[in-house]
C-alpha cells in the first residue's frame, strides 16, 4: 500500500519537510498523551518545537502552487505557525500555562493536522505515498 519512491525521488527540501512534519505529528501525539509539566514534558516539547519550526520554515522552499509570487496562501499558515510556536514558548516561560496549552493545541490541531489533511488531496505527495498515483 505504501510506496515511498515518490518521496525518495523528491527534492531534499521536500524530504526534510515531510520528515519534520511526520516527526511533529508523532511527537505532538506523544506530548498530548503524556503527563505535563515535568522535565520529560519539557524535553519532548523542545524536540517538538524544533520539528514544528523545521516544518514551517522548510515550507518556504516549497513553491508548487504560486499565487503570490513564489508563495501561496498556505505560506500564511507557516508564518502563523512560527509566530504561534514563539508565543507558546513565551507563555510557558512566563508561567501562563493555559495560554501555552491553548497555543500548542491550536498548533497541533489546526496547523499540523489541518494543513496535513490537504497533503492527501489527489496529485499531492502524501496521497501518492499512501494510496498510489491516481
Amino acid at each position: 500500500m505504501f510506496d515511498f519512491s515518490p518521496l525518495f525521488q523528491s527534492s531534499f527540501v521536500v524530504q526534510i519537510h515531510v520528515y519534520m512534519a511526520v516527526l511533529s505529528l508523532l511527537f505532538g501525539i506523544w506530548i498530548l498523551l503524556a503527563k505535563k509539566g515535568n522535565n520529560y514534558h519539557r524535553t519532548l516539547g523542545k524536540i517538538w518545537v524544533v520539528c514544528l519550526l523545521g516544518t514551517a520554515i522548510s515550507s518556504f522552499w516549497l513553491n508548487g502552487i504560486r499565487l503570490i509570487g513564489p508563495f501561496s496562501p498556505i505560506h500564511l499558515l507557516s508564518v502563523l505557525a512560527i509566530y504561534s510556536v514563539i508565543r507558546a514558548v513565551q507563555y510557558a516561560r512566563a508561567g501562563r500555562i493555559q495560554a501555552h496549552q491553548k497555543s500548542m493545541k491550536g498548533l497541533f490541531y489546526y496547523a499540523l493536522i489541518g494543513a496535513g489533511l490537504f497533503t492527501f488531496l489527489p496529485g499531492r505527495l502524501m496521497q501518492q505515498l499512501t494510496f498510489g498515483a491516481f
